[in-house]
This record gives C-alpha cells, structure tokens and sequence, in this order.
C-alpha cells in the first residue's frame, strides 16, 4: 500500500538542525533568533509528522536518536541545495547552466568547431553541450522541430535559410579536390576550363541547395552539363571517392584540413581570372527561441568572429 507524507517545510528542517548540532534548545533557539518554547512545540510536530522520535531529551541533556543522527546529514544537504536556488536560477536565466544541443555540418567539424567547443565550455562550464553532427536538410527539419537549438550550415554567399535567425561565421572559397595521381595536380592553380570535363562527385541538391546550384552554375555558364560520377552525402565520404579515383569534388577550403591520402587540392580560377563561387557557414537558430544557454553561445560567437 502507498504510504503519502505530508511536505515538510523547510523552516522546521531549519530548526531541527539547529537543535541537532547545539544539542541544546535554549542556545538553538538564540541562534535561530526565537525563544525556546515555539522551539520546542516544532520539534514535537516534525516528530509527529514523520511519526519517528529525532531527540532523546532529559532535564540536563539532549541527544539524537538514530533516525535524528540518520537524518541530520541529508538535512544539512537540503538547507544548502535551498540556499543556492536563487543563484542557479539566476545562473540559469543568465545561460550560465543549462543545455545546448547544436548541429553542424562536416565541414565546421575540421577546424573551427574543436577550437570553439573548447573555448566555449572554458567560458561556460555550466553548459551542457550535446553536438550533433547533420547535413543542412537535417537540421532544418530538427529545428522546426524542436530536436535542437542551432546549427552551423553551409550555403552560398547570401543563402541562409529562410525564417530563421542567423549569424555569419565564415565565408571560403570552393577549391579542387583530385586524386594526387591526376595530371592537373602539377599545377597550383587550374584554369576551370580544364576541369570541366573531368567527372564529378558532388553531394545531392537537397543537402545544400543553394551551393548545388552554384556548382553546377559553373558547368552551364560555361555551356557543359556536369558529368556526375557518384553522389554522395558527407564531406568526408566524397574526399575519399576523390582518393579511389571517381573524380573530382569541389569542396569548401577548410576541407583541406581533412589530409585524406590520395587527395590533393588545388585553387580554380574561373573566366578572364574571376574567382570561383565560395561559400558560407551561418549558425542558425529558430525566431523566438528562449534558451538563456543558446544566448550566451551566439554571443559568444560573435565575439569569436569579431576578433
């Protein structure tokens, strides 16, 4: 059978350790600034509320019985957890504690994201953050929702997503990836009319619409029509297609970190010299989020990004 206890308040846990550690009511009873006989009269009702004897009380002397003994540790526990509410609410309100669940796309994950995760749990430790890695398809649907807070993604120059709040991170030229046994790797830089014809690997449009197009924009402005060799979903996974000799890819520059052997990347000058398309990393996050925790991260990476 289910046995209901009555909620006991705090102000009784207050005294009845006062009288465990003085072990005498009248000098627990100045510390609690109250005269002895209201003392006395919540003692005797705590002990009818837990219906178990805390004190064995003579005319000279006050001791705890083995329940008072057994309960004064977790009575100290509590008064202390009570004491610091208000600063972990207000901790809490600040962004100081909290979660933060954040998505990003493969790309952030070679050099930016370690550096930041590291800075950003020295700044906050409070902060419980979960990292979730996702293509921009994925975070979209998990933001609207509600599986994750913000996400770093990638598009082209001025494509963030709609209806949403964003904040630039950074912006990188596209560059080649070849395996390191093709013949254009012997120079620097590569005209694009000569990689035109060279086959493709390329993620699907609906990972990154907007920088899909931008690449094969490339091919038609020129008059070509790309020859897709494979698909494929993660940055890392169309690196080695490039390695088993599939093709080429492009990717963004910080992809460079990723020293794939059997890769090799090379900058590609567009017409009359004209730089190639690049492309943008934006955290993103949903309009009207209230997550103190989620505040204190894009502040904080506004303040990485100024710098």
């Amino acid at each position: 059978m289910h046995m209901s206890y009555p909620v006991i308040e705090l102000r009784l846990w207050r005294q009845f350790v006062a009288v465990a550690e003085e072990l005498h009511f009248g000098h627990a009873a100045r510390r609690l600034h109250m005269t002895q006989p209201p003392l006395t009269q919540a003692i005797a009702l705590l002990e009818r509320l837990l219906g178990v004897r805390l004190f064995d009380r003579t005319k000279r002397s006050v001791a705890l019985t083995a329940a008072g003994a057994a309960l004064l540790p977790q009575a100290r526990e509590l008064l202390a957890r009570a004491q610091a509410l208000p600063a972990q609410a207000r901790a809490a309100a600040a962004g100081e504690v909290g979660r933060l669940r954040l998505a990003f796309v493969s790309t952030v994950g070679f050099a930016l994201l370690p550096q930041w995760v590291r800075a950003f749990r020295e700044h906050s430790p409070g902060v419980a953050l979960e990292l979730i890695e996702a293509t921009g398809d994925v975070q979209l649907q998990a933001l609207a929702r509600g599986e994750i807070d913000a996400g770093f993604m990638l598009h082209s120059p001025g494509f963030a997503p709609a209806g949403l709040q964003h904040a630039l991170v950074t912006r990188e030229p596209l560059v080649l990836a070849l395996p390191d046994h093709h013949p254009l790797t012997s120079a620097p830089t590569l005209p694009l009319a000569k990689v035109l014809a060279e086959p493709l690997v390329i993620f699907p449009r609906r990972i990154v619409p907007s920088l899909h197009d931008a690449i094969l924009g490339l091919y038609h402005a020129a008059g070509r029509s790309p020859q897709v060799a494979q698909e494929a979903i993660q940055m890392q996974t169309i690196v080695n297609l490039v390695s088993a000799g599939l093709g080429v890819a492009w990717v963004p520059e910080s992809v460079r970190q990723f020293q794939r052997p059997g890769v090799v990347y090379r900058s590609v000058s567009g017409p009359r010299g004209k730089a190639v398309p690049g492309c943008e990393t934006t955290l993103v996050w949903s309009e009207g989020a209230s997550n103190p925790s989620l505040e204190r991260f894009v502040e904080f990476v506004a303040m990485l990004t100024r710098n």
